[in-house]
């Protein structure tokens, strides 16, 4: 942003008049190739203010332009193009990496204030699935994108620990389940039950009147059921843990859905106090019409509370807890009407503040195009996936480096890794299948390739005795493929901010891609350790590289080993 600020500056004393320094920034672009410059200005804006053509304004722009920082300037039609003096950027922006380390690109934008995140939020009683990845993995990046942006994210897995499914886990427990089986194998057993009591439920409808009733008895402290209920909720965070454990994700608050129970009443009371509660055919509903949308169900005729009203005494908590100048919902998009119907009744409320609640949607991971489903059994196992993806990185460990120290650590970092990022280099809006075969490779657009790529860079500055890097004296690297590089390494903090600014991790992922694909090109072409005048500079370059790949993957939660 810096070269951009200094060409502003050069263009602004010619066109003050007409364009303020912001305008000026906005209008500045990237040509969409090298042979065009580093930046560009169209004149196109500029043709009705001078009543000339925007090819003669570039043209008379470009002999009134002088700035430190640039080299030469060109004119192709419209666009007034920018070249900069490589050396002298690249000396800025490197000795910037160096000196600042894991520190580059940070921002006091936040101001230290408090964003709860909403997140992961799996079923208790219920295997972590692949269908938990996503909200996993985007919910803790944007924790780690929102410090580096000088928030302080508040991460929150709001667990399913309390619902109708309880009552007919109870139901298929004490029906087909044995404390042993449980004990033995906890959360196979729990999910053999729940896939059971709906298939015995197709035959048997009673069932489910059966699951209610046990549920209504959870409901009024029934000693039993709430045994039950712990037992299972108990078994459950065990086994997330570990996987969380792997992930590398933890969480500020573990407040479920049942830790509502109780601030519920609050919230129906807050309703009828304002005259927003309606009854519909024995229903208590807040009418939407004027939101263009259908009514939000507070409660059922049997006196039910619904999943908004929870989601209500949440937002309501969560605000006067951590008075938030955000609130993140990572869900997926299928819930939009949700959120849209969470933050309505908000507004009716008066409160001002459901404005900052943001969902954050995404996409669904598909196997073979079709959705998976826990209720039928389609379910594919986190835990399952990640040690696949462990033992296949650890297979190509041992064929290209079968001597590496610590290679089990590495491998778990690698296939784990492999992963989170496939993950998040999608648009997280998209959808995709997984397939995990085509995740563990360390080539392509994958995690272990931008993995593989910083060991190897790392390689270069041990075998140079070089891993303790030094603020550049000299610098002298103007060659294209030290120049890709620093243009990469200049737009880091631009990037993290476009992330922050989009809710989207994979404008960090994409941008860890092609830090890496322009490193493997200059080290394709340029021999680093050879004798040379720009030794120390291309050494200075390399740790540079070290230092941003190694951000650019702990923002996506990503760990990046120093051998590989």
């Amino acid at each position: 942003m810096e070269y951009q600020l200094s060409i502003a500056e050069a263009l602004y004393p010619h066109l003050k008049d007409h364009l303020t320094m912001e305008d000026i920034l906005a209008l500045l672009e990237k040509p969409k190739t090298a042979e065009h410059g580093d930046m560009a200005f169209p004149a196109f804006q500029l043709a009705k203010i001078f009543r000339k053509n925007p090819a003669q304004i570039a043209s008379e722009l470009q002999e009134k332009i002088s700035s430190p920082l640039i080299e030469k300037t060109e004119t192709v039609g419209p666009y007034l193009n920018f070249f900069l003096k490589r050396d002298m950027v690249g000396k800025q922006v490197i000795t910037e990496v160096i000196e600042q380390g894991a520190h580059y690109g940070e921002s006091d934008f936040g101001k230290n204030q408090n964003v709860p995140i909403d997140m992961s939020s799996p079923n208790i009683a219920k295997p972590m699935s692949m269908g938990h990845l996503r909200s996993t993995v985007i919910g803790n990046s944007l924790a780690k994108i929102y410090s580096k942006m000088g928030f302080h994210p508040v991460k929150i897995n709001h667990l399913g620990d309390w619902g109708t499914q309880f009552g007919k886990l109870i139901v298929a427990y004490k029906k087909w389940g044995t404390e042993e089986e449980v004990r033995a194998n906890p959360i196979t057993e729990l999910l053999r039950l729940y896939v059971k009591f709906h298939q015995e439920a197709e035959d048997d409808p009673s069932l489910e009147e059966e699951g209610r009733s046990w549920f209504k008895r959870l409901e009024d402290g029934d000693n039993e059921a709430l045994e039950l209920w712990e037992w299972f909720r108990e078994e459950s965070l065990q086994e997330f843990n570990k996987v969380y454990d792997r992930l590398g994700v933890s969480f500020d608050s573990t407040n479920g859905e049942a830790f509502y129970n109780d601030k519920m009443d609050e919230v129906v009371e807050l309703l009828e106090e304002k005259n927003l509660l309606t009854v519909d055919q024995g229903a208590h509903i807040v009418d939407l019409e004027k939101y263009d949308l259908n009514p939000a169900l507070i409660k059922k005729t049997d006196g039910a509370t619904l999943y908004i009203t929870r989601d209500l005494a949440a937002a309501l908590f969560r605000h006067r807890t951590y008075d938030f100048t955000q609130s993140l919902y990572v869900v997926g998009q299928e819930q939009t009407n949700h959120f849209k119907q969470l933050k309505a009744v908000l507004k009716e409320m008066g409160y001002d503040w459901a404005d900052d609640i943001q969902h954050i949607p995404f996409g669904l991971i598909t196997q073979g195009g079709k959705k998976l489903s826990t209720r039928q059994g389609k379910v594919v196992l986190l835990e399952e996936v990640l040690d696949e993806a462990v033992a296949q990185a650890l297979d190509q460990i041992n064929q290209k480096n079968p001597d590496l120290p610590n290679k089990e650590q590495v491998a778990e970092q690698v296939g784990v890794g492999a992963i989170v990022f496939h993950d998040l280099k999608n648009d997280r809006l998209n959808s995709f299948d997984f397939t995990i075969s085509e995740l563990v490779q360390f080539e392509g657009e994958t995690g272990p390739y931008v993995q593989y790529t910083r060991a190897r860079a790392m390689s270069i500055l041990r075998k140079a005795g070089a891993l303790d890097a030094q603020p550049v004296e000299e610098f002298n690297l103007s060659d294209d493929y030290s120049w890709e590089i620093i243009k990469l390494l200049q737009e880091f903090p631009e990037t993290v901010q476009r992330a922050y600014e989009k809710r989207e991790p994979s404008v960090i992922a994409k941008h860890s891609l092609h830090l890496a694909q322009a490193f493997n090109k200059f080290y394709a072409h340029v021999r680093v350790l050879d004798e040379h005048e720009e030794r120390d500079s291309r050494l200075a370059l390399v740790h540079a590289v070290t230092e941003i790949l190694k951000e650019d993957l702990n923002l996506l939660g990503v760990n990046s080993p120093d051998e590989m």
